[in-house]
């Protein structure tokens, strides 16, 4: 193909070149010539659309979470005396979005009132005399605000005396064995309901034939029973590869995986919850600074004079994180388009032809 020169580009303004194509016979270029297709193809086919489906358009989950667990338990000590736990003592709080608490070893401190008390003895604390202690002085570690006096704490140890709920909390106190055992047999009901926006998709893990006489009895089982929405704590904490009695002592979190991955290319009732269990929190051996799971709450009392008081509970249990996601596939708009009866109806609402007749009409024109 030749230049145009400056005297004749009027005349290549007009022209058209186009490539000319030489056919050559060669059993060494012509196989691998088609060895490329075929690998082509392969990888297309094979990859592409097998592996990766990516003829497929996919959608994330929208997802919402309600528990309510269920059980009673009974205990006898020395700070509570004999009495019968039901869901709302152990249960903190009562109703939880997406987690939910069950109480199953505690340090109880009862009788605590507004008055005044010698600080637990560490280095900041620990005095010879009142000079040693700041009147007003308020460690963020600490228990309460210093009076400014130091006082027997023992009969070898003084410390700074501070105004605080008295007496003070002593938090090593901690049970050798888990305090509500019976928690392992305690049951939790999981509504779980998701929601693919793009194909307009909604489920429940409550499948529609289940009615509430179903959900009386039945307790999930993965092998008998695999659609109960029932879940017993020991099972979940067991199937994490976890004794239930000892994670009981000091408390973790359990995660309550549940996977809504569906492909509706398949008929609706293949997509459901597939369930996994996992312990979340760290348990390494090498690194148990402030192991398990705990925290504080106070139950609020009058006495017969009108002075409030308070027993102090510091509550170890397991927090149960139930963690929804999940992905769904579906033929995406070249199975719409080309193989359905009503393929022109959705080629004309899908797409929008411009005509240049219509140019100057200043709208597109639809088909």
């Amino acid at each position: 193909m030749g230049g145009c020169s400056s005297q004749s580009c009027h005349s290549c303004f007009f022209e058209y070149q186009t490539e000319r194509m030489i056919v050559v016979k060669s059993k060494v270029v012509g196989s691998v010539f088609r060895l490329i297709q075929f690998l082509i193809i392969f990888y297309v086919i094979g990859y592409v659309c097998v592996v990766q489906k990516s003829y497929q358009e996919t959608d994330s989950v929208i997802s919402s979470v309600t528990t309510k667990v269920k059980g009673t338990g009974f205990t006898n000590t020395s700070d509570l005396g004999a009495r019968v736990w039901d869901v709302a003592d152990y249960n903190i709080p009562p109703q939880g979005e997406s987690s939910f608490f069950v109480l199953t070893n505690m340090i109880v401190t009862p009788n605590q009132t507004q008055s005044t008390c010698p600080e637990l003895p560490n280095q900041s604390t620990i005095c010879m005399s009142d000079s040693d202690c700041l009147e007003g002085s308020n460690d963020v570690r600490g228990n309460g605000i210093q009076t400014g006096l130091c006082m027997n704490y023992s009969e070898t140890v003084k410390t700074c005396e501070v105004l605080s709920w008295c007496p003070l909390e002593i938090d090593i106190n901690l049970p050798e064995h888990a305090l509500l055992v019976a928690a392992e047999d305690f049951t939790v009901l999981i509504k779980n309901s998701v929601t693919y926006p793009k194909f307009n998709f909604h489920k429940r893990n409550i499948l529609p034939d289940v009615n509430s006489s179903y959900l009386k009895q039945c307790e999930f089982n993965r092998k008998t029973d695999p659609d109960c929405p029932i879940f017993r704590l020991k099972d979940m904490v067991s199937e994490a590869e976890e004794d239930f009695q000892t994670m009981a002592i000091r408390g973790g979190v359990l995660g309550i995986i549940i996977d809504w991955s569906c492909d509706l290319d398949w008929p609706e009732h293949y997509c459901g919850p597939k369930y996994s269990f996992r312990r979340l929190d760290n348990k390494i051996p090498e690194n148990n600074v402030a192991p398990g799971y705990n925290f504080r709450f106070a139950k609020y009392y009058k006495t017969t004079d009108g002075r409030e008081t308070r027993t102090l509970i510091k509550a170890y249990g397991i927090r149960f994180d139930v963690i929804v996601f999940g992905t769904v596939n579906a033929v995406c708009n070249w199975f719409l388009l080309t193989c359905t009866k009503r393929r022109d109806y959705y080629s004309k609402h899908k797409f929008t032809y411009l005509d240049n007749i219509d140019d100057n009409a200043g709208e597109p024109v639809s088909y």
